[in-house]
């Protein structure tokens, strides 16, 4: 009995050996954005901890003041590490469900600006960082070989509900809380310029190349963004890509 107790314990240990040494080599060899463990480095691919991560930034909504400090400075500082210019938005509240906290605004570095630069939820300025290098960037280079040097017709911050209804019965919008973001095209490096309303059909002034490119960034942000919405989900998407950081994932 005592020789079988022995056996039993010294198999656990070697079991729990085996665990920590294999815990040892996956820390030290396998990629950074596929642990979850490691901080978020946005300048890495996209990996299968991405979103983990970014949603370690995401605020309760019953967030006390200090934490939404806490968490939202947590969140600046990953952009300012990775070479983005980030100033904290006020807090604002607009009555009901348009109520904005822990916002901030890109405001230059290394990161194609957005016009205006408009007021974002932290996790979601921290996406399209991550969606602008890992997605955007290498499209346009791959489709047209010029960079995206600016966004065109973006919205942010707006207080209302879905498709603008009226109806106490629809839903609020991610953009009444500063956590959407609509991008209505592109112009590139070299002075071109992609419009979601003329070039996603395909027969626009960029060609069967604006669509690719346009279906290449909307697929790609569904890796980044909770929800992705463009010309296919409705005609209320017509002339836009709508990217977010909702719960509820939908890539359409």
């Amino acid at each position: 009995m005592q020789r079988d107790f022995a056996d039993f314990w010294n198999l656990l240990w070697e079991l729990a050996l085996g665990v920590c040494a294999a815990f040892a080599l996956l820390n030290l060899l396998a990629p950074q954005q596929h642990l979850p463990w490691k901080p978020l480095d946005l300048s890495q691919p996209i990996g299968t901890a991405t979103a983990a991560k970014v949603a370690d930034f995401v605020l309760p909504p019953t967030a006390a003041p200090e934490e939404i400090t806490a968490v939202t400075g947590a969140c600046m500082q990953v952009l300012r590490e990775a070479g983005v210019e980030v100033e904290r938005a006020p807090d604002r509240d607009d009555g009901g469900f348009c109520v904005v906290r822990g916002a901030v605004r890109i405001t230059g570095g290394a990161v194609t600006p957005l016009p205006g630069n408009p007021v974002l939820q932290c996790p979601l300025a921290v996406r399209y960082v991550i969606w602008e290098r890992q997605v955007l960037q290498p499209a346009a280079e791959a489709t047209f070989g010029s960079r995206v040097a600016s966004l065109n017709d973006v919205g942010s911050y707006s207080c209302r509900r879905i498709y603008g209804q009226t109806s106490p019965k629809a839903r609020p919008s991610e953009h009444a809380r500063a956590n959407a973001l609509d991008i209505g095209g592109v112009t590139l490096a070299d002075g071109r310029r992609v419009s979601v309303l003329e070039d996603w059909p395909g027969d626009g002034p960029r060609g069967p190349e604006g669509r690719r490119f346009l279906t290449r960034v909307r697929e790609g942000a569904c890796r980044v963004f909770s929800t992705v919405l463009g010309p296919g989900y409705n005609a209320a998407h017509a002339n836009h890509l709508h990217l977010d950081g909702a719960p509820r994932p939908l890539c359409a």
